[in-house]
């Protein structure tokens, strides 16, 4: 065959880096007391970025887990198959306790640590993330049983990955999932007509059908049904103690847009046996602590794949020639990269502190505690909304390479809206902003008390907080409110990641973030910063540091 020609002007494959390598991530845990765990994320973040890594998420997601519903012989068996770098990917999640092990363990600092393992880790392979994030959601809402709790939350917490369709109490480790939405219902949990019936032993009969349950081979389920009551909590497991299998039925995989490495299914449950977890009736309020943990996981996955998609965009560009010199050389191309890059910061920072909020609510601090149940609702609207427009303009950095499936950016363009719906879409998560200041009047003040940190430190991040308490007495029309609820979940929010910039940030990023977010002093693209931003000093703190870079 004759060679035409030699290929040229190509980046080198990006590998041989650290997920850990981000100057925002680094310093909230240092300043949040939880130092200790630097080491354990450096090394997790030089895993991720490895290339053998990077292959097992390939074949994660290239190779997506099947259905089995009966076996050759017509029993009923209702497995999935996952292909083994699924399980190597679990196996390594759980044995750095990315799961629930910082409920068990009570280090302070545990759950921040935990959240800069799941944002580096996830920047790898984010599918096998949701079955991770429920295990980790799942025990404050168990602890609404403490018998139960005291039964299954060891194991929930055990680092070690035991998978298989056996008597949960008999495993090494167990992993946990959430069932919650019907076909009639969506969001509007309350509309869910499953049925549980008591039987005098403790226990219920469950029968209903429910539109969605990710990774349906957990070991165990929080699910929703309806009692006399009314809406109850209920945990539900795979295998029964006696080793039968429970009658949990999965009808079909849902054919997503993207999360393709993890299995969301349909499931039947004709008289399953579950346990009551809280009090009867009251099972919204049970389930939501495991929503709430869920949430705060959406957000540090969308600022995960932002860092992604960012290194991608960095990486390219600084090995791709156009007109003459590279296009991280160019100026129009350094102003987006610059720009996708506060908005990475901004996400990366807020997401620890939310977590950060976490473990200082944990240790009885109820003033963090409402801080994080306003802050977190805020910040799971607009972070994941703003997690798929930050791809979009990454993948476009990349140009045509950028659209091919070997660059791996579809894959991160395909799991961006995920994280926006999971957990409650748009409107729920702006929705639940008017519920928490309804419900939780000290929350305002918490947040305010929080953003006063940075007063006096930027004229527009003050302009910002006094024009946001200007609009607050709107609030008190009802209808008003709803017309105004994605407005003010995403003022409180950019606030907020303007406040912590402005403490903790490089100024060149605090001020790029406080003209063009803040001060409206910005087009309607990344990229259209305003003259004077320091663009050489917001880059400086996104270098790749990978054996690629230094050829």
């Amino acid at each position: 065959m004759t060679v035409t020609h030699e290929v040229v002007n190509q980046a080198p494959p990006l590998t041989g880096f650290s997920a850990a390598d981000d100057p925002a991530l680094l310093a909230a845990l240092r300043r949040e007391d939880a130092g200790w765990g630097e080491r354990e994320v450096q090394v997790l973040g030089a895993l991720a970025g490895s290339e053998e890594v990077q292959e097992l998420a390939r074949m994660a997601e290239e190779q997506p887990p099947k259905l089995r519903t009966h076996d050759r012989y017509g029993h009923r068996v209702d497995e999935v198959e996952f292909h083994p770098a699924w399980h190597q990917l679990m196996s390594v999640a759980v044995e750095q306790g990315l799961h629930a092990a910082p409920w068990a363990e009570g280090r302070p600092g545990g759950h921040l640590v935990r959240a800069a393992k799941f944002y580096v880790w996830s920047q790898a392979e984010p599918g096998h993330g949701c079955p991770i994030s429920m295990t980790y959601a799942a025990v404050p809402a168990l602890r609404a049983s403490p018998e139960l709790a005291g039964e299954y939350e060891p194991l929930l917490a055990a680092r070690t990955y035991d998978f298989g369709l056996r008597p949960p109490l008999g495993k090494a480790g167990l992993i946990a999932g959430m069932s919650m939405t019907e076909k009639q219902g969506g969001s509007d949990v309350r509309a869910n007509t499953t049925r549980a019936v008591p039987t005098g032993d403790g226990t219920y009969r469950i029968t209903g059908h429910k539109w969605f349950t990710s990774a349906p081979m957990s070991d165990v389920f929080l699910t929703l049904a309806q009692t006399e009551e009314g809406l109850t909590c209920f945990l539900l497991p795979r295998v029964l103690p006696d080793g039968s299998r429970n009658r949990f039925h999965l009808m079909r995989l849902k054919d997503k847009l993207g999360n393709r490495s993890n299995a969301s299914s349909e499931v039947e449950y004709d008289e399953a046996v579950a346990w009551p977890v809280g009090e009867p009736g009251r099972g919204v309020r049970t389930i939501v602590e495991m929503v709430n943990m869920t949430r705060l996981d959406c957000v540090l996955g969308s600022a995960a794949g932002m860092r992604a998609g960012l290194r991608q965009a960095l990486h390219h560009t600084a090995h791709r020639r156009a007109f003459g010199r590279e296009l991280a050389d160019q100026p129009l191309m350094r102003a987006v990269l610059a720009d996708l890059a506060i908005e990475s910061e901004a996400a990366t920072t807020l997401g620890m502190r939310l977590a950060a909020a976490v473990d200082r609510s944990q240790a009885g601090d109820a003033t963090e505690g409402a801080l994080r149940r306003l802050a977190l609702a805020a910040g799971k609207y607009w972070v994941c909304k703003r997690g798929a427009t930050h791809a979009a303009e990454a993948l476009e950095c990349l140009g045509g390479n950028g659209y091919v499936e070997e660059s791996g950016m579809p894959r991160l363009y395909r799991e961006a809206p995920l994280l926006s719906i999971w957990e409650g879409s748009g409107n729920v998560a702006a929705l639940d902003v008017l519920r928490a200041l309804a419900k939780e009047p000290a929350a305002l003040d918490a947040y305010f008390a929080e953003v006063a940190e940075a007063a006096g430190a930027d004229a527009r991040l003050d302009a910002a907080v006094a024009d946001l308490k200007a609009m607050l007495p709107e609030l008190a029309d009802p209808e008003r409110a709803q017309l105004m609820a994605r407005t003010l979940a995403e003022r409180l929010t950019l606030i907020l990641q303007g406040a912590l910039l402005v403490r903790y940030s490089d100024p060149a990023v605090a001020d790029a973030f406080c003209a063009t977010r803040l001060a409206g002093a910005w087009g309607n693209a990344f990229g259209t910063l305003p003259a004077g931003v320091d663009l050489g000093a917001i880059l400086a703190r996104t270098r790749i540091k990978s054996p690629a870079d230094a050829r």
